[in-house]
């Protein structure tokens, strides 16, 4: 009788996790009135989802040195952490999904181009020490979405097969980066319209996470 193999449930971060946008879309205003730097709101929703030495490159027309970009980076995010810091909580349905994957033998993992701060913040505010068995941030990474490399490394991390993965996305470059993976792909509707996401590759897409059917999930995963 063989084994049944190990399944996993990749989360991304901001906007499926957490609904974080309105602090990071605060955040880099704030960034930008400190350095002087032209960021607006509506940039700032054109780039999410991007890791910052993307968005930096947008910003200056350039690539920075790493080191450069990884200091301005910092301070964003410290921005953001004095923004958020008490104030985050978890996507409607969110954590019911959480421990009903458990429930059918599904490990956790974030998979995030958020710094890692910002994704032990979320863990440690909302009561989620020891629920993810790996978690990838962007100090983890050389490349962003819609490279597939953090997701990737997520479930080598957690020592399950990108096949046997599911991936909880609402931005396109993160759907893209799902699917380069090889995993099974779904769109979360918070910060993009839902055909938009299903034209990204999704393999299915909701609204929210209520009552989102685990059960099904695990057989699609199973069947691959």
């Amino acid at each position: 009788m063989s084994q049944t193999p190990p399944l996993l449930a990749i989360f991304d971060h901001d906007g499926v996790l957490v609904d974080s946008l309105d602090f990071h879309s605060k955040a880099w205003v704030e960034f930008g009135n400190r350095q002087n730097l032209p960021i607006d709101h509506a940039f700032v929703r054109d780039t999410f989802g991007l890791t910052n030495y993307t968005i930096f490159e947008r910003i200056f027309g350039r690539t920075l040195p790493r080191d450069e970009a990884q200091a301005l980076g910092e301070l964003k995010e410290i921005c953001y952490r004095e923004l958020a810091r008490g104030q985050i909580e978890l996507m409607a349905g969110v954590h019911d999904l959480l421990n009903t994957l458990n429930s059918h033998q599904f490990s956790l993992a974030i998979g995030s181009s958020g710094s890692r701060p910002n994704l032990f913040l979320t863990i440690e505010s909302c009561g989620l020490e020891d629920r993810f068995k790996s978690i990838v941030g962007l100090e983890d990474i050389q490349n962003g979405k819609p490279d597939p490399e953090v997701f990737l490394k997520a479930a080598e991390r957690a020592g399950v097969d990108p096949r046997n993965c599911v991936v909880f996305e609402d931005a396109v470059f993160g759907i893209e980066a799902a699917k380069a993976a090889g995993m099974h792909a779904v769109g979360v509707g918070t910060t993009n319209p839902l055909n938009v996401l299903t034209d990204a590759g999704a393999d299915e897409v909701v609204m929210t996470l209520e009552n989102y059917p685990v059960a099904r999930l695990a057989e699609i995963l199973r069947s691959r």
